[in-house]
């Protein structure tokens, strides 16, 4: 097998297996540094051996077998007691298999809660936790994403976030917190945290930050599976609806935002009779239905805006006012600066670029999003709209030297090159690609 194939597989393996096989060591044996070092092993491991042997038809049973022998070789090292090696020897070499077989399975029939992963987010997600450390915490462990990925989703250095990250561990480790979903009694304390993680963990799928894959579909897909299940564990709980509408009604364009050069297509331009239809039918359904609860919240307002989107027939009956008035409500529950820079787009969307304009030199003013390459690209389309065009094209230049992605920066390109055509909104929150 060639090394690009097998490349290939190993990433292939690392984002649909990486957060499945941590979480299943971490559950067998305690210990959240020895289960993220054995697992990077275990997939260095892969990248040595499939080259000969070749790719293993259950890359997952094969990654859970390697890193648990290599956690077995560690607890021998580190000698500490023969009990506890025994029965972490046998759990992990006895069950490897077994956990591949049943990752499907969400409720145990004594009603326990059977995911791994699941335990994993709750188990981040403690209250004795700061809650950007537990959001942090979680797409470190669940998802592999780097620290310098999650330091960009939290707008941070990388050596901030590094140190949370450390302190988060520790933290767990001292305070002794239980590897478990909670009691039912317990659950509304660590839903917001959980909500959050899997809210970042859908958003780097829909938009991947690093990699030549513009979108990770089985991040998004598993992001939407922990959510059906949190619903099942919390069916009355208004914004775990809400959250479960919003990702169910961005995934339904997956197959509209990339045009057949693998090429980024903005919403406005997406064609829309290839949004699937029936999970824009069961977002708009559990969104009337949290809505009804008339507990309003962040995750049930985006959803709303992106109910806005999924009802227009086309981009040009957008009612933009609405969604204007939308994210004005949203930010009474979320304060971040993107909501405002959201809110301004649709407020230039909607014909008052005055308002936008206002806003958009209050975010300069504040400075947060001065590295964030959607506040230029939003500058531009305003400049454009008011004749400014050498300013549009120097606002598009600091917008293309920001953009994370080569697939963004091609985008931004191919937008100042056609600086004069009809405005259309650059992106960012529900209103984006």
């Amino acid at each position: 097998m060639s090394g690009d194939a097998v490349t290939e597989a190993v990433d292939r393996a690392f984002r649909e297996e990486w957060g499945r096989v941590v979480a299943t060591l971490i559950r067998r044996t305690g210990d959240w540094d020895l289960a993220e070092e054995c697992v990077a092993e275990a997939f260095a491991e892969a990248l040595r051996s499939w080259p000969r042997a070749g790719v293993p038809q259950r890359p997952g049973a094969w990654l859970t077998t390697v890193a648990g022998n290599r956690a077995v070789d560690r607890l021998r090292r580190r000698a500490r007691g023969e009990r506890l090696l025994a029965q972490s020897a046998a759990e992990l070499l006895t069950h490897a298999q077994a956990v591949e077989e049943r990752v499907d399975e969400l409720v145990a029939p004594e009603g326990e809660i059977a995911d791994d992963r699941l335990r994993l987010i709750f188990t981040c997600c403690h209250v004795a936790l700061p809650l950007e450390a537990r959001v942090a915490l979680t797409l470190r462990m669940l998802c592999g994403l780097s620290t310098a990925q999650i330091a960009r989703a939290f707008l941070v250095s990388e050596a901030t976030m590094a140190k949370r990250l450390t302190r988060a561990k520790h933290k767990i480790a001292a305070a002794g917190i239980p590897y478990r979903v909670p009691d039912a009694h317990l659950l509304p304390a660590r839903t917001g945290g959980v909500l959050a993680v899997l809210y970042l963990m859908f958003n780097e799928g829909y938009a991947a930050s690093a990699g030549d894959e513009l979108i990770r579909t089985a991040l998004c897909d598993e992001a939407i599976r922990l959510a059906r299940l949190l619903h099942l564990l919390m069916p009355d709980e208004p914004e775990v609806m809400g959250l479960l509408a919003l990702l169910l009604l961005q995934h339904s364009r997956r197959d509209a935002r990339l045009d057949a050069g693998g090429e980024l297509i903005t919403l406005g331009r997406q064609d829309r009779s290839r949004w699937h239809a029936q999970e824009v039918s069961e977002g708009l359904e559990l969104l009337e239905a949290a809505l009804a609860l008339r507990a309003p919240g962040n995750y049930q307002l985006q959803a709303a805006i992106a109910a806005c989107h999924a009802r227009a027939a086309s981009a040009r009956l957008t009612d933009w006012p609405q969604i204007a008035a939308l994210y004005e409500l949203l930010q009474e529950f979320n304060g971040s600066p993107v909501v405002t820079l959201n809110r301004a787009v649709a407020l230039s969307m909607s014909g008052d670029p005055q308002a936008a304009a206002s806003l958009l030199a209050r975010l300069h003013a504040e400075g947060t999003l001065e590295s964030y390459h959607l506040l230029h690209a939003t500058d531009a389309e305003l400049l454009r709209s008011s004749g400014r065009l050498e300013d549009a094209r120097a606002a598009l230049t600091r917008a293309i030297e920001l953009a994370p992605t080569p697939a963004e920066r091609r985008l931004l390109v191919r937008r100042n090159a056609d600086l004069g055509g009809a405005p259309q909104a650059p992106g960012g929150g529900c209103g984006s690609p």
